[in-house]
């Protein structure tokens, strides 16, 4: 099969007996569902997912797992209660992502002292180091997902997509958003 001598020409599909006619060019997203930013988001979300968990699995670690060593380098110590409810992840699937890191040394579980019903989880210098070694990879696959932007248009995406998250994090905690119009915290 030959392939199109530019984007957008007609693409040679054999038939049956073995020689080749044209088809149709490849499908383009029609410019009604381009208008839906929900989808947009969606086809973004995916793509950013995909490119991420390409770099995260040759490391034997998943997007979750990057959250929590990402969140833990920020917080310290944090309980696993505390760390789905912030992640807004499923307790089962935290103590199950929690497990796989612990297993690889990134991180510790104790039970906290004053209350013996807590698990603390902590980041290990193992686990520092593997977050540092997948700053790169992150990097890469945030560059390829937004090559078509230059730096002050990524900034400004970066921005908006903060603003975006922490106006569902607050409707999410049932508080007024303290993200003001231009993407800034709002002043007490």
């Amino acid at each position: 099969m030959r392939q199109p001598a530019s984007p957008g020409a007609e693409r040679d599909i054999p038939d049956p007996q073995g020689s080749e006619r044209p088809g149709p060019p490849p499908l383009a997203t029609p410019p009604s569902v381009l208008g839906l930013n929900a989808y947009l988001m969606y086809a973004a979300g995916k793509a950013a997912r995909r490119r991420l968990t390409e770099r995260l699995s040759a490391h034997g670690l998943r997007l979750w797992h990057l959250t929590i060593l990402a969140m833990l380098e920020d917080t310290g110590r944090v309980s696993k209660g505390d760390l789905a409810s912030r992640l807004d992840m499923n307790q089962s699937d935290l103590t199950r992502t929690v497990t796989d890191l612990e297993r690889a040394g990134h991180v510790e579980c104790a039970r906290d002292p004053s209350d013996r019903r807590r698990i603390e989880v902590t980041l290990t210098p193992a686990g520092r180091r593997a977050l540092t070694a997948l700053n790169a990879d992150v990097s890469a696959a945030e560059s390829e997902l937004l090559a078509p932007l230059d730096a002050d248009e990524r900034e400004r995406f970066a921005l908006l997509l903060r603003r975006v998250h922490a106006h569902l994090e607050h409707d999410r905690a049932g508080a007024p958003s303290d993200i003001a119009p231009g993407g800034r915290l709002a002043s007490p």
